[in-house]
């Protein structure tokens, strides 16, 4: 074949992109622009990256340093309170004047933590930006006079309300914002606990019951570790709590199941009776009076029981983590004490009466189980806040980081049956059931307190 006649046939090939003679400059090309695709996605993803790296920042450090601010004012009027016995009298009065100002100022913001995640669910409000320092002071009074409260609802409405406001004035459109809340979350709790990973994980699990949101781990992890160091930096020092571990046996997860059965049905009494208690107060037409009842109650209780079950109840984790037998009657008490003071309405978190009711409910059953006392107890304290708040990941990240890594697995097993037993009941009464916890299917993604309201055996809505 002549010289022409070949040319000629290879430029058809061409044309045909026949095989037998690939294109090697257009394979070339063709590789060239597949590598600078991939280096501009890369690019993008870093940016994202970069973008939610700053933004999870700035919501750590506003969840940093409104924590270190309430944490360090809690620990202050808890010392005063503790030195001027006398102030419980005046729980009453304390609750008039915290009623008061959240039936004429508070509006949305009374809320709390329900508004936090209806707007992570439908971000259509912004959150008030008096939410903030209306639950700081609130939460300062009711610790000052004695109620049963804790401290993570406050913080996490603090963050929340902060974190809102900067995506205000950032002008975030409504997805972004959505994160920047989750962020909020994760940094209010990872600062206010001392526990990052925990505070994460926490933020991504706790609005849907059955599913945690991965589009926000970026940021809620920032968020958390930033917060945590804030607090750090600005000088607060969390309690050091003990290292625990057990040697694993077919008997020891047995034991570890059966008293997370327990811990579970624990924290469902406590949201069962807390709601009753808001039910019944419903019936209470003006709403300041709620309060007032309620801090009566707490005095007449502390009459009748003691001062342990005031406040924040430390003392009693402490007893309990350090290995002293406790009865049944403790975590009941506590359980009493607080439901009271958060079902009259006044301020404060569930959280950390939730790790006193556990602690102390481990320390009663670590006898009867043949268990060590202060290892139970340190399952028990994230168990009972794992099956309130349908958060039994984050609870056990939470176990792993403050009793260490070698009772890592009776902390798990301790937190899934909680999360189990304590049925579709919550702390978070607009958390989403996203996956039934049984075999059955529940379809449309109610709300917890939508679905309780359906119950036969539940109280009719307000």
């Amino acid at each position: 074949m002549s010289q022409p006649a070949d040319r000629e046939q290879q430029r058809r090939r061409r044309r045909r992109g026949d095989p037998r003679r690939p294109d090697a400059v257009g394979a070339a090309g063709a590789a060239g622009r597949r590598w600078l695709s991939e280096l501009a996605e890369q690019g993008t993803l870093a940016t994202h990256l970069l973008r939610w790296i700053v933004l999870g920042s700035l919501s750590g450090v506003l969840a940093g340093a409104s924590s270190f601010v309430f944490l360090e004012g809690l620990d202050r009027v808890t010392e005063v309170r503790e030195d001027n016995d006398w102030l419980l009298w005046l729980l009453p009065a304390a609750g008039l004047v915290v009623g008061l100002a959240y039936h004429l100022l508070a509006g949305r913001a009374g809320k709390g933590n329900e508004l936090l995640l209806d707007q992570i669910h439908e971000p259509t409000e912004w959150v008030p930006r008096r939410m903030a320092p209306m639950v700081l002071l609130g939460t300062w009074v009711t610790h000052l006079f004695g109620g049963s409260a804790g401290r993570e609802g406050t913080a996490l409405q603090m963050s929340g309300s902060l974190t809102d406001a900067a995506s205000r004035v950032l002008r975030l459109r409504a997805e972004d914002r959505r994160l920047m809340l989750i962020s909020a979350l994760g940094g209010a709790f990872g600062a206010v606990f001392g526990v990052p990973l925990a505070g994460a994980v926490f933020a991504l699990e706790v609005q849907a019951i059955g599913r945690v949101r991965y589009d926000a781990l970026v940021p809620a992890l920032t968020a958390s570790i930033v917060g945590d160091l804030v607090v750090l930096g600005l000088g607060y020092q969390h309690e050091a709590r003990p290292q625990f571990g057990l040697d694993l046996t077919i008997g020891l997860v047995g034991k570890v199941a059966l008293a997370g059965l327990a811990f579970g049905l624990a924290g469902a009494a406590f949201v069962e009776l807390t709601h009753a208690i808001r039910s019944v107060m419903r019936r209470v037409r003006w709403a300041p009076l709620r309060p007032v009842l309620g801090g009566a109650a707490i005095v007449g209780l502390a009459v009748l029981f003691g001062r342990d079950y005031l406040g924040l109840s430390l003392p009693l984790i402490e007893r309990a983590l350090a290995g002293e037998q406790l009865s049944f009657a403790v975590f009941a008490l506590k359980i009493l004490f607080t439901a009271v003071t958060l079902g009259c309405a006044f301020p404060g978190g569930e959280v950390t009466p939730l790790f006193v009711i556990g602690a102390s409910l481990g320390a009663a059953l670590a006898a009867p189980l043949g268990l060590p006392v202060a290892a139970l107890a340190a399952v028990g304290f994230v168990a009972v806040f794992a099956g309130a708040a349908n958060t039994p990941l984050a609870c056990t990240i939470m176990g792993v980081e403050l009793f260490g890594s070698a009772a890592t697995v009776p902390i798990a097993v301790g937190c899934v049956v909680a999360y189990v037993f304590s049925n579709h009941r919550g702390i978070y009464s607009t958390q989403r059931i996203h996956t039934a916890k049984g075999p059955g299917a529940i379809d449309g993604g109610p709300t917890l307190g939508s679905w309780s309201s359906r119950r036969p055996d539940a109280p009719p809505p307000p």
